[in-house]
């Protein structure tokens, strides 16, 4: 496990590299460290922006093993973003480090944590949360598959697509309430009365009765999110979706 001491100091060397590469024209802290945030699990945020002509590919095989050599990776993965690719790096120490490299043009705040080290940061268009209306969809799309499921008696895939459905339960209230609603980033800061009747919704057992039960308080949980979004759309889908799981649960099970 790695110290806060250790994850600073790597962190002031890896700034300290980028300065020293001429392909590198600036870098920046993001995630919690940029607002002042991190605690003993944060990882390593940063943002580097490549100089006109650099070869992105080039750079990124340099540093990955840079990464991998000197630095203790293990393993790595990439997250592109328009020309942007994040590349992220598990290290022996189970620290996380994540280093997005970024063509020119790209390098900027797409969000508020985003605090310029050297160089600079071009204005580029923020991140955008994720469409209400297609989160309510994804929503009565893996209730579908939850259905066939149950019905089907593959209770491991009803498991995964109940969970699907609450995922998208969690994001629509996450944007209801102003909360990121990326991989569940906000979900902790929700109010009780949205996370509280959720908890019926978590698969006790694969069994048929704790399947059906769960299935039945997410979609109500889905029902609800979509009227704030929807009041239409919320009423052409209750009753196809009740149709699928069974009918409605008790009015107090019902999130608010």
């Amino acid at each position: 496990m790695f110290t806060p001491d250790e994850r600073s100091a790597l962190r002031d060397a890896l700034v300290c590299a980028a300065r020293a590469d001429d392909r590198i024209d600036g870098a920046a802290l993001t995630g919690s460290a940029a607002r002042g945030a991190e605690d003993d699990w944060s990882d390593i945020d940063l943002a580097f922006g490549l100089a006109d002509g650099a070869d992105q590919a080039a750079v990124m095989a340099d540093w990955t093993a840079v990464m991998c050599q000197r630095h203790g990776a293990v393993a790595h993965l990439d997250s592109p973003r328009g020309g942007t690719i994040y590349r992220v790096f598990l290290l022996a120490s189970t620290l996380q480090v994540d280093i997005a490299f970024a063509p020119a043009a790209e390098f900027g705040a797409i969000a508020p944590t985003f605090r310029l080290l050297f160089g600079a940061a071009r204005d580029v268009p923020a991140a955008t949360p994720p469409a209400a209306g297609g989160l309510v969809g994804m929503g009565w799309l893996y209730a579908l598959h939850a259905r066939s499921s149950i019905e089907r008696g593959r209770a491991w895939q009803a498991l995964y697509m109940i969970n699907g459905l609450r995922d998208q339960v969690v994001a629509l209230a996450c944007l209801r309430h102003d909360l990121p609603a990326h991989q569940g980033r906000g979900v902790d800061a929700l109010p009780e009365s949205v996370t509280a009747p959720l908890a019926g919704s978590l698969v006790g057992a694969l069994d048929d009765p704790a399947l059906r039960r769960a299935f039945a308080v997410a979609t109500e949980a889905l029902l609800a999110e979509a009227r704030h979004v929807d009041p239409d759309l919320a009423d052409r889908l209750t009753a196809p979706l009740r149709a699928l799981s069974g009918g409605s649960v008790a009015a107090g099970d019902e999130p608010q």
